[in-house]
């Protein structure tokens, strides 16, 4: 959530940033409506010292037409309160929702742009193979193998599911466990176990809701199965006072998500890219506003590392203002080398959002006695579904096999290849 404080104190400056953001000028309006809520309160307050004196009255009020008058001017008064806590009514929570809708400010540092043609080359690393055979995609590979069906999931399922069989199951399997272990070991991330099933305020936390609602599985318990398990690791520090001397706080977690991709219909919906249902080892770190931009460029160094050891080619990209994400302020991706297509794909995304998510689930630290909300970031590392992707086309053989990365096969019993 922005913080409504520096936008009264800083209006040209937040319009101008609302202006990256693809919007119209909002400080004004913002400001209005903070100070309608101000004024509510300051109303209610004083209903409320009139409501206790004239109670305090009541009991020692002989006089029976006074105690009936005092009476009816308490329930007249109690009406009134009732009305202005009535958030519908007073409006006095207007802002509070109207704050919720609004994405994070960007960056200073992130580049102009409206879509991913104009974000922005940082480095590449890595060979990229030269095949001397006609290569397959990841689909016709795995098919062949009989590692990936598709045709059965989506009679269970429906479209984007898959079963992952044999031993491409395994190198799920293994995946996932390399990269805790790569987190674990570079970073000293605290590997996490979390619920695949979250409330509405814990996807309000992390800026899923309200405004992705139709990206999000939601079940008949009011609960909603997780888009990435982000939601749940920032929402650990949620309504807490954090010791500033734990952190940063870094967290590491394996879990499936799940996404409707409503907003990619028709898009990438060959094979493993975009499934409903899909495996994913997230990091996720709080820190001070001091050390965020630092901490930024660890948890990529983090995710870096995983391609590196995989013997992927990748490229880091930084997004540019038409691309970040809503709870993010500045954001770099990782984009893995895919022959079929020739290009590279987005394998991961690292995001520093400032202290906008913080705000949204009341975590603080103190220092100095003042209470400073931290900053929080996040990532991919990395998305389970492409890494396979990314195997299965840069390993591949002229034979139909596939070639188990060196870094894998301790987890695989030494296997060589698919």
């Amino acid at each position: 959530m922005l913080d409504i404080k520096w936008i009264i104190n800083n209006p040209i400056e937040a319009d101008k940033a609302f202006k990256k953001r693809g919007l119209e000028p909002l400080a004004n309006k913002l400001i209005k409506m903070s100070k309608f809520r101000s004024e509510v309160f300051v109303k209610l307050e004083n209903l409320l010292k009139q409501r206790n004196i004239l109670s305090k009255e009541i009991p020692s009020t002989k006089d029976v037409s006074k105690k009936k008058e005092l009476i009816k001017k308490v329930k007249l008064l109690k009406n009134d309160i009732a009305k202005l806590q009535d958030g519908k009514t007073s409006k006095n929570s207007v802002l509070d929702n109207f704050l919720m809708e609004l994405p994070n400010f960007l960056d200073d540092t992130v580049p102009i742009g409206k879509n991913e043609k104009d974000n922005v080359e940082i480095r590449k690393f890595g060979n990229i193979k030269k095949f001397d055979f006609e290569i397959k995609d990841h689909v016709d590979l795995g098919e062949e193998l009989d590692v990936l069906d598709f045709k059965t999931a989506s009679k269970v399922s429906g479209s984007r599911f898959v079963y992952i069989k044999n031993n491409l199951a395994k190198l799920e399997r293994a995946l996932a466990s390399y990269m805790i272990d790569s987190n674990i070991k570079f970073g000293n991330f605290a590997e996490i176990y979390t619920p695949l099933l979250v409330n509405e305020d814990a996807l309000k936390g992390t800026g899923q809701l309200p405004k992705f609602d139709s990206d999000i599985f939601k079940t008949r318990e009011n609960l909603w199965l997780i888009p990435t398990s982000e939601v749940t690791l920032v929402n650990l520090i949620r309504d807490q006072i954090i010791n500033e001397d734990n952190l940063p706080l870094r967290y590491t977690s394996y879990t499936p998500c799940f996404r409707s991709e409503a907003g990619a219909a028709g898009k990438d919906t060959r094979g493993l890219k975009r499934q409903h249902q899909f495996g994913k080892v997230e990091i996720v770190s709080i820190t001070s506003p001091d050390e965020s931009e630092k901490e930024h460029q660890f948890l990529l160094n983090a995710a870096e590392k995983i391609l590196q050891d995989l013997e992927l080619p990748y490229r880091v990209c930084e997004l540019c203002s038409g691309e970040v994400g809503f709870a993010s302020k500045k954001t770099f991706d990782l984009e893995v080398w895919i022959p079929s297509t020739k290009n590279y794909m987005e394998i991961s995304s690292i995001s520093n959002c400032g202290d906008f998510q913080s705000r949204r689930i009341n975590a603080r630290y103190k220092k100095n006695d003042k209470n400073i909300y931290p900053h929080t970031l996040n990532g991919s590392s990395l998305a389970i579904g492409r890494s396979i992707i990314a195997i299965l086309e840069n390993y591949q053989n002229k034979d139909g096999s596939v070639n188990i990365p060196k870094v894998l096969k301790k987890y695989m019993n030494d296997l060589e290849r698919l």
